[in-house]
C-alpha cells in the first residue's frame, strides 16, 4: 500500500481527535494543507503569525478535550512559535508541533530554510522527532501524542521532510489510533501506596492547622479536593497557574499563594498551618510569591513529577502520580477514617470560613475606598464583570499587572474557566489564546484580561477573530506602562526607564481588524460599556474593551515579592540602593 506523507499526517491528526490546526502555509507544508483542507473532521486556522499560533495551540489544550497542534515551516516558523511552545513547556500544556522539513533527498545543502531545528527545540519539548519514511508517519505522530498527553505534558515536536509529504512510499498498513494503543500502551501505576495514603491521612488529622495548596495539576480533580478541605476544615490556596482549581465562592478558598504576597484572606488562613496538602504544583516562584512562603514542616507533596517533589521544599510525604487517580484515593481513606473516629468539625468550620469571609470583605472596602483621581477602580471593574460572566465562562489572562489584579480581585468558579501564561511568563498570550478559547467553546462568554504592552504585541491576530465570527471580548487595561515593571522601577531607581508605552489609539486597531470599540473611562461607566460589549460579542462580533485602568494602587503580590526579595538582599547592596532611592527621591 502506497500512502503520500501528507495524508498520514491528516488521518494521524483525525485519529487522535485533532479539531483545529494553528499555522502560516509555505512551500514546506503545502502539501499537508492541502490534505487538510479535505478533511471534515480538522480545520485549518490561518494565524498572522505563527507566535500567536503556538498560543492558540496552549489554550486549546487547556480549554479543550483536543490536543493544541500547530503545523508551520521550518525555521522562522519554528522561531516565530518559540515563545508559545516554550509556555507550554514550562506550563506543563501538551501540544503536537508538526513542521514541515527541507528535503531530505536531495544532493544539495544550503536549502531554503535548513537549520537543526532539533537542537532549538530540544530544551523546550518532550522530544523531537525526524521522520526518514512515509512508512513512519503513524507511528510517530501517535508516539508523539502519547508522549505529549503522558505524565507531565508538554509539546512534542516533529519535522516530516517536504519530500515525504509529497510522494508516496510504501506502508504496511493505515494502522489506526486505537490499533496503536492496544499494542504499545501499558497502565502507569501511582506511586500511592496504601501505607503512603494511610500516612498521609494521619498527619492530616492530627494537624491542628491544615492547609491544602493547589496547582494546575488538581484543575480536574476539584470535588475530590472540596470533599478533603471541608472533612478538615481546611483554607484553601492555589497557585496562579491553578486558579480554576478550587471555586472561588467556596467558603474554604482563600486566593492565590498563602504567604506575604497573598490577600489577606489567604496569609492569615495559613499563618498557623501545621500540615500542608499540596496538589499538582511544583512551588515555583510566582506560587509561591518569589519563595517567600514558610511551608510547614509536615508537607504532603502530590503531583506527578517526581522531580518537582522536594525540589524546593522537602515532603515529608511523597506521592508521585496522576491527581485523578491519587485525590479520589486518598479522599475516600480519609472519609473512612474520619467515619470511624466521629471527628467533629463543624465548629472549626464555621471559624475558619468566617475568618476566610472576613478577611475578603475588608480586603474588597478597602479596593473599592482607594481613590483613582478619575480612572477605572479595577476591583469595581472585577465585580460588575463576574456578576456578568456566567460561571463557565472563560477568563483569558496575559502577563503584566494585571495578571495579580485578576487573581486577586476576579473570583473563579469553575475549572479550567481561567488561563494565563505563568512559569514561561510571556507577554502577548491573551489575544490569540482568547480566539482559540472562544474558537473550542463556541456556546460560552470569553473575555480576555490584558495590559497595554502585552495587547501590542498580539493585537493584529483579532482580525482572526473577525473572520470566523468569534465574539469574544478583549480587555484592554490601558495605562500608557508597562506597568508591572514600572511600579518595580519607581521604588529603586525613581525612573521609568523604557517601560513609558507610546500613545496608541486601540480604536483604530479595532477598525483595523473589524472588531467594535468601546471605552471606559470611569466607573460610573462600568456596567453600560460591559453590556454594550456583551451586545457586540452576541452577535458574532469580537470587542475591543479599552479600560481607562487606574495602577496606582498595588496588588499584594508587588508589595509581597518587593518585600521579599528586599530582605534576601546583602546589607551593603540594600543600603546602596536604599540610599540612591532617597537621593533620587529628593533630587528628582
Amino acid at each position: 500500500m502506497k500512502k503520500t506523507g501528507a495524508w498520514l499526517v491528516k488521518y494521524a491528526l483525525e485519529q487522535i481527535g485533532v479539531h483545529y490546526t494553528f499555522g502560516i502555509p509555505g512551500v514546506h507544508n503545502t502539501e499537508i494543507y492541502d490534505e487538510l483542507n479535505k478533511s471534515e473532521l480538522i480545520t485549518p486556522m490561518l494565524v498572522t503569525h505563527e507566535g500567536c499560533g503556538a498560543f492558540m495551540a496552549d489554550a486549546m489544550s487547556r480549554v479543550s478535550g483536543s490536543i493544541g497542534t500547530l503545523v508551520i515551516v521550518p525555521a522562522a516558523g519554528a522561531t516565530h512559535a518559540a515563545s508559545g511552545i516554550g509556555e507550554a513547556f514550562l506550563d506543563g500544556i501538551p501540544m503536537l508541533v508538526i513542521s514541515g522539513g527541507v528535503r531530505s533527498d536531495s544532493e544539495f545543502t544550503y536549502q531554503l530554510h535548513e537549520m537543526d531545528q532539533h537542537a532549538m527545540m530540544a530544551p523546550i519539548t518532550k522530544a523531537t522527532f525526524k521522520i526518514g519514511a512515509q512508512g513512519e508517519v503513524l507511528e510517530t505522530i501517535y508516539k508523539a501524542y502519547e508522549l505529549a498527553i503522558s505524565g507531565e505534558p508538554g509539546p512534542v515536536f516533529l519535522e516530516i521532510p517536504v519530500n515525504l509529504q509529497l510522494y508516496t512510499g510504501e506502508i504496511e498498513s493505515v494502522l489506526s489510533y486505537e490499533d496503536y494503543v492496544k499494542r504499545h500502551k501499558t497502565k502507569q501505576e501511582p506511586d500511592a501506596s496504601s501505607d503512603k495514603l494511610d500516612q498521609a491521612v494521619e498527619l492530616l488529622l492530627q494537624a491542628k492547622s491544615p492547609g491544602l495548596f493547589l496547582g494546575w495539576g488538581a484543575v480536574d480533580v476539584s470535588e475530590a479536593t472540596m470533599r478533603i478541605a471541608e472533612l478538615l476544615a481546611a483554607p484553601v490556596s492555589t497557585t496562579l497557574q491553578g486558579l480554576s482549581s478550587f471555586p472561588a465562592n467556596h467558603p474554604l478558598h482563600t486566593g492565590m499563594s498563602f504567604g506575604p504576597a497573598a490577600v489577606p484572606a489567604a496569609t492569615n488562613a495559613f499563618l498557623e498551618c501545621d500540615c500542608m496538602l499540596a496538589i499538582g504544583t511544583r512551588f515555583g516562584e510566582i506560587g509561591t510569591g518569589s519563595f517567600g512562603v514558610s511551608v510547614p514542616e509536615n508537607l504532603i507533596h502530590i503531583d506527578i513529577n517526581p522531580e518537582a517533589i522536594n525540589a524546593n521544599y522537602p515532603a515529608k510525604i511523597a506521592i508521585t502520580g496522576d491527581s485523578k487517580d491519587i485525590a479520589p484515593l486518598l479522599l475516600q481513606k480519609l472519609e473512612a477514617k474520619i467515619t470511624e473516629q466521629n471527628i467533629n468539625v463543624c465548629a472549626r468550620m464555621k471559624s475558619v470560613s468566617a475568618n476566610i469571609a472576613k478577611d475578603k470583605l475588608a480586603y474588597t472596602k478597602e479596593w473599592h475606598q482607594h481613590d483613582t483621581k478619575g480612572r477605572v477602580n479595577p476591583s469595581k471593574f472585577f465585580d460588575a464583570l463576574r456578576v456578568k460572566l456566567p460561571d463557565d465562562g472563560f477568563v483569558v489572562v496575559d502577563d503584566g499587572n494585571h495578571t495579580f489584579l485578576t487573581a486577586e480581585l476576579m473570583p473563579i468558579h469553575t475549572p479550567r474557566s481561567m488561563i494565563s501564561p505563568t512559569d514561561f511568563n510571556c507577554m502577548g498570550y491573551a489575544v490569540p489564546a482568547t480566539i482559540a478559547a472562544k474558537l473550542a467553546n463556541p456556546d460560552k462568554d470569553v473575555v480576555s484580561i490584558v495590559g497595554d504592552g502585552a495587547f501590542l504585541m498580539t493585537c493584529m491576530e483579532i482580525i482572526t477573530a473577525s473572520e470566523h465570527r468569534l465574539g469574544a471580548i478583549f480587555t484592554v487595561f490601558n495605562d500608557g506602562e508597562l506597568s508591572q515593571i514600572a511600579q518595580a522601577q519607581n521604588v529603586p531607581y525613581n525612573r521609568k526607564t523604557c517601560t513609558v508605552l507610546g500613545n496608541t489609539r486601540f480604536q483604530g486597531v479595532a477598525q483595523a481588524t473589524g472588531a467594535e470599540y468601546v471605552r471606559i473611562e470611569n466607573d460610573s461607566d462600568i456596567n453600560e460599556c460591559i453590556d454594550k460589549a456583551w451586545e457586540h460579542s452576541k452577535k458574532g462580533c469580537p470587542v475591543i474593551l479599552d479600560v481607562n485602568v487606574d495602577y496606582s494602587k498595588q496588588t499584594r503580590f508587588t508589595k509581597g515579592i518587593v518585600g521579599t526579595n528586599l530582605k534576601r538582599l546583602p546589607l551593603n547592596t540594600k543600603i546602596r540602593m536604599v540610599s540612591r532611592a532617597l537621593v533620587r527621591k529628593v533630587t528628582g
